[in-house]
């Protein structure tokens, strides 16, 4: 699959939600990067830490998953750039948060480097304080 290919299977299988069946789109070992500030989440909104392989990303999505209320869940794209290796995505989640209950908005921008057909990079630039705002209060 080229970049665009890839990204389109990325974000169909992130809507089926199958853990799985996403982290297979990734290399073994990625780079993974967020925008978060420093410091350690892990208690707060568990799926925000350091990744590096691909059981790293299906333990990402999953942990997403078990923290979030599905049926309140849901995901906007509305653009999607490709420029040889590199894609980015651009978009809105709503989600609420099942610890809680609170909704939240946060705009997203994804930037994924693909060589292969696998995805080697994975950016994420997100409004963190709604989503940290959420789960806690």
């Amino acid at each position: 699959m080229d970049t665009r290919e890839t990204v389109n299977e990325l974000l169909r299988r992130i809507a089926v939600g199958d853990h799985t069946k996403i982290a297979e789109l990734y290399a073994e070992q990625i780079s993974w990067k967020l925008a978060w500030p420093s410091g350690d989440y892990t208690d707060t909104v568990p799926w925000i830490q350091q990744r590096s392989t691909r059981a790293g990303v299906e333990q990402h999505y999953r942990l997403i998953a078990e923290h979030h209320i599905a049926q309140l869940s849901s995901a906007k794209v509305s653009l999607v750039l490709v420029d040889d290796a590199d894609a980015v995505v651009l978009g809105e989640l709503q989600n609420t948060a099942a610890p809680t209950g609170r909704s939240y908005q946060a705009a997203f921008a994804l930037h994924l480097t693909v060589v292969d057909g696998l995805i080697t990079g994975h950016h994420i630039y997100e409004d963190s304080l709604s989503v940290f705002r959420a789960f806690t209060g």
